[in-house]
Parts: structure tokens; C-alpha cells; sequence
């Protein structure tokens, strides 16, 4: 369907429909289901709300063209059921966080982030003029699906823990809540990887099932009330230095509707892209200090050691998920061109600006 025709259809209905003094009919009288599940919980800050936003806006975008339902992980499918549930033609779409399907193709790990990896600026730059999207496209192929940007976190938080950090070695037979390539790299350290959902990881952690978890960074974490489970907060994250969420759709639903109607997807996920990534940021200052002065959570960095550890067992996950597949090893080779031709840049440019601005207006 053509949306000016139908615009002008519309709008002929409703001015004869006024003359005879009969109902007006909506421009949403056309309607397309579309459910949306996701793998956030119901009103969790960023995420959560982050996901029911989008799920709004593309019924309002589309004027009630798309009749859009969401849910929440339980209430349809569960949080790491997305996928599946989508392949499958029983949604129409998920949002989440593409590294959850590594099990099935470890390149689903470059699509969310990965150890060492992409910033958001990085990745917008990767996924949009790098050839980050073609891949993507290939990836998800595979599982008649189709996925969009829409969400980043910002670089996150190195995690809560129980115990202090103070060498490579302390992970060994730490029961550490980590997903995605990250997760793996932990294990390579000799710490027991658990897989949990944003919405479990409380009650494992206050019931001692877990001795570490990392999820976003302070303004979800708080909310979370995960200072309540565990003493030191550490950063910088090593693990997702920029997580991209996706909007992904099955990819023979999309293609069946009008073009104005994919396009407007496009754009609803485009423009929760760029707003969530603003929201984290303009809260996350915020709730850090609300978690060290209301609540006592010690603040603490990980050493260089801790770092140098970190950066040999992250190449060797990356050497064996090269080996995986011809797409894999194209995944991580397309990564790795775009990181070192935009961190370059960056060096010269936000990376000393931020660090000399700081420095001379005094700012922490």
C-alpha cells in the first residue's frame, strides 16, 4: 500500500463521512499485529522502559498501522526465548542483546559487544559505514531475521563483587553472573560463568549462588539494588565497552509490509538508539554517587595487572572464535579493521580532548 494514497483516501473518507454526518473513520482502521517480546524486565530504567518506548513509538510512527503488543520476559516467552520465538514466526519481533545466541554462533557476540571491543561511537560507525550492518544481515539471515540498532549502554561497569580484586588469579573459582564473549574470556581466567537475566540476578546474588555480577552501570544497577548484595563496584568494564541492543524483526514479516512501514521501523529503532544512549549517560553520573553516598559501595579500578589478564584471555577466546567459521573469522576481522581506523581518530581527538579538559577545569 502506497501511504500518500492511502493518506489521501483517508482523508476523502473522513471529509464524506463528515458531510453525512456518519462516524469518522481513523487512519489506524488498516491494522497489522505486530508483538514485540523482550528480554528487559517491566519498567526497569534504560532497558525496560528503554524497550516499551520503542514499542510505543512504532504504533504511534506508523499512526496505528502497527498494533503493537509487548511483553516482558514471563509474560509471553521467557527473557532468553526471544530469538526463538521470533525465528519461528510466533513474534514479530524481540529486543535484546544479540550476545545472548553466541551458543549458537559466536559472531552474535560482535553484534551487542565484545572484550576490548567497540565504543558506542565505534560501533555506530562499525555497523553503519564499515560493513558491520552487511554482516549482521548475513548473520541473522540464517534465522530469517532481520535486525536494526536500537539502544546502546554506554561503556559499562567492570561489575559488583564480594571480594576485592587485586590480581588476575582472584576470578579462579569466582561464580561470576557474565554473558556473551566476556563471559568466556572470565572462564579463561578460571572463574564459573553463570547465565542469568537482568531480572534474576538479584535474588542469586542476596542467596550467595553468585559471587560477582556485572549487568549495566549505576543507573540500572541501583535500581536493581544490587548494593544491597554485594561491597565493591569496579570499573572500567572491560567486557562491553559499548552494548548495542537490537530491534530485530522476522525478517518475512517485514519484507511483506508497505515500505513506508519497514522505513518507519528503521527510524523508530534509529531514534532509540540515539535516545537511550543519552538517558544512560545523563543518569549514570547521577545514581554512582547516590550508590557511594547513600549507600556505601566502595568505588574501585581495576589494576593494570588485572587489565594485562584480561587482555591475554580475551585473545584467546578470539583466536577460537575465529576458528569457528568462514563468517565468524569475517565477523572478527571486519571488527577489528574498524576499531583500529576509528580508535585512531579518536586518540587524536575526544580521548586527549576529554583528558586535557578535565584536567584544566578540574572535573572528575
Amino acid at each position: 500500500m502506497d501511504r500518500r494514497k492511502f493518506m489521501r483516501t483517508a482523508g476523502l473518507a473522513t471529509g464524506a463521512a463528515a458531510a453525512t454526518g456518519l462516524a469518522t473513520p481513523t487512519l489506524a482502521q488498516e491494522r497489522v499485529p505486530m508483538v514485540i517480546v523482550s528480554s528487559w524486565p517491566r519498567g526497569l530504567p534504560g532497558l525496560g522502559t528503554g524497550a516499551e518506548r520503542l514499542a510505543a513509538r512504532l504504533g504511534e510512527i506508523t499512526d496505528g498501522y502497527l498494533a503493537v503488543e509487548y511483553y516482558a520476559p514471563g509474560e509471553r516467552v521467557g527473557a532468553f526465548d526471544v530469538l526463538d520465538a521470533v525465528s519461528s514466526g510466533n513474534a514479530q519481533a524481540y529486543n535484546s542483546a544479540d550476545y545472548y545466541w553466541k551458543g549458537l554462533h559466536p559472531a552474535w557476540g560482535y553484534i551487542t559487544g565484545v572484550p576490548f571491543g567497540l565504543t558506542a561511537m565505534e560501533q555506530n560507525a562499525f555497523i553503519h559505514h564499515l560493513g558491520g550492518q552487511q554482516l549482521w544481515d548475513e548473520l541473522a539471515g540464517e534465522y530469517g531475521l532481520q535486525g536494526f540498532m536500537a539502544g546502546n549502554t554506554g561503556l559499562q561497569m567492570g561489575g559488583w563483587f564480594n571480594v576485592e580484586i587485586n590480581d588476575p588469579a582472584d576470578f579462579r573459582g569466582l561464580r561470576y553472573r557474565i554473558p556473551g564473549l566476556g563471559g568466556d574470556m572470565f572462564a579463561k581466567m578460571g572463574a564459573s560463568i553463570v547465565s542469568l537475566p537482568g531480572g534474576q540476578i538479584y535474588e542469586n546474588f542476596v542467596s550467595g549462588a553468585i559471587d560477582a555480577a556485572e549487568f549495566v552501570g549505576p543507573w540500572n544497577d541501583y535500581f536493581l539494588k544490587f548494593y544491597e548484595a554485594a561491597k565493591y563496584y569496579y570499573w572500567p568494564g572491560v567486557h562491553e565497552p559499548g552494548s548495542m541492543l537490537s530491534l530485530t524483526c522476522n525478517k518475512s514479516w517485514l519484507t511483506s509490509l508497505p515500505t513506508w512501514v519497514q522505513t518507519a521501523i528503521k527510524v523508530a529503532a534509529a531514534e532509540q538508539n540515539d535516545f537511550m544512549l543519552a538517558e544512560l549517560n545523563a543518569n549514570n553520573g547521577v545514581y554512582l554517587q547516590r550508590l557511594i553516598n547513600d549507600h556505601g559501595v566502595e568505588l574501585r579500578q581495576f589494576n593494570e595487572d588485572v587489565y594485562d589478564g584480561f587482555g591475554d584471555a580475551a585473545q584467546q577466546v578470539f583466536d577460537e572464535t575465529r576458528q569457528h567459521s568462514d563468517l565468524a573469522n569475517r565477523m572478527h576481522e571486519a571488527f577489528e579493521a574498524a576499531r583500529n581506523q576509528v580508535s585512531g581518530w579518536l586518540n587524536i581527538a575526544d580521548v586527549p580532548y576529554i583528558l586535557e579538559r578535565n584536567r584544566v577545569l578540574g572535573l572528575n
